[in-house]
């Protein structure tokens, strides 16, 4: 079984505006809603492509339970916790002369809901598949990701982490299966900017390798993307042609159509291929990724 978790999950409120002129009012022209968390998008995605997952995270208040609605319309399972103090996040997105984001803060998550989340985790079993995804809240220890790791290490589960600075950084004695920073992510690792030769990005993807990421999948966003496998093989390529439309979700596409391509193939070219293909899918379209949208960027690149 695959699971993903999103420990921070929201309702994604989009909305597009002509000319905002802040201290005015302004009207909207397009609106669109639906349920947040990098994990959850990678749920999202994978049932697309024909995997079934089980989402995992915590909900709160009436936000929470729109959340569990929406993904549960999307046929994906979940195993939220409920939480009883304060309510899951809406994010605004505003769309006009230039992109904005008002990002919530999310509910108190108590020792005791922790728990409960710990015990979920208990429960997984050799074979299984773990993407932990995204920021953490800050009422959560900021080393969860490594305490997770750490309590699965030895059982035979393929974690995949896709964060930031020291929440991945310090998950890597540990091997996760997958890593997926960006360019910028990685430069920040390593203390360097303007990290866009493919070549250099190999070098610092393999310092990855040495301290423990089995696999290193960095995007690049126009640029394309680099996967350093651990298998020693490297593939490197450009993005594919298309009208950017919605970048948000791009990164969580690519890690799905990644874990997607490898789980049925167990190939890194084809996992690597496939994945550059659903993030930019989902890049180039208002949702995420479907399968024969997948299919038209593999036949239009030659795979």
């Amino acid at each position: 079984m695959i699971y993903t978790v999103s420990f921070n999950p929201s309702l994604d409120y989009i909305v597009s505006v002509d000319n905002f002129t802040p201290g005015r009012v302004n009207r909207t022209t397009k609106e669109i809603m639906f349920p947040g968390g990098k994990g959850i998008n990678v749920s999202i995605v994978l049932k697309n492509l024909g995997l079934t997952s089980t989402a995992l995270g915590f909900i709160a208040g009436f936000t929470g339970n729109e959340i569990k609605h929406q993904v549960e319309l999307l046929n994906i399972e979940d195993k939220f916790i409920p939480v009883a103090q304060g309510i899951s996040r809406i994010n605004v997105k505003l769309r006009s002369n230039e992109e904005s984001e008002i990002n919530g803060m999310g509910p108190a998550i108590s020792d005791e809901e922790l728990a409960k989340f710990h015990a979920q985790i208990d429960e997984l079993v050799e074979g299984d598949v773990l993407v932990l995804a995204g920021s953490i809240p800050t009422v959560l220890p900021d080393t969860i990701y490594r305490d997770i790791m750490k309590k699965l290490d030895g059982k035979g589960i393929m974690v995949v982490v896709d964060a930031t600075k020291d929440l991945l950084v310090n998950v890597l004695e540990y091997h996760p299966f997958l890593i997926k920073p960006n360019n910028f992510e990685l430069g920040e690792i390593f203390g360097v900017d303007d990290l866009r030769d493919k070549n250099e990005v190999v070098t610092y993807a393999k310092k990855l390798q040495e301290k423990g990421a089995r696999n290193v999948l960095i995007s690049m966003a126009g640029d394309g993307a680099v996967l350093v496998a651990e298998d020693g093989s490297v593939f490197m390529t450009e993005a594919p042609k298309g009208t950017v439309v919605n970048s948000v979700g791009a990164g969580d596409s690519m890690v799905a159509g990644f874990m997607y391509g490898y789980l049925t193939t167990k190939n890194y070219e084809d996992a690597f291929y496939t994945g550059v293909c659903t993030g930019s899918a989902s890049a180039f379209s208002e949702n995420l990724a479907t399968k024969p949208e997948v299919e038209q960027l593999l036949n239009a690149i030659g795979r």
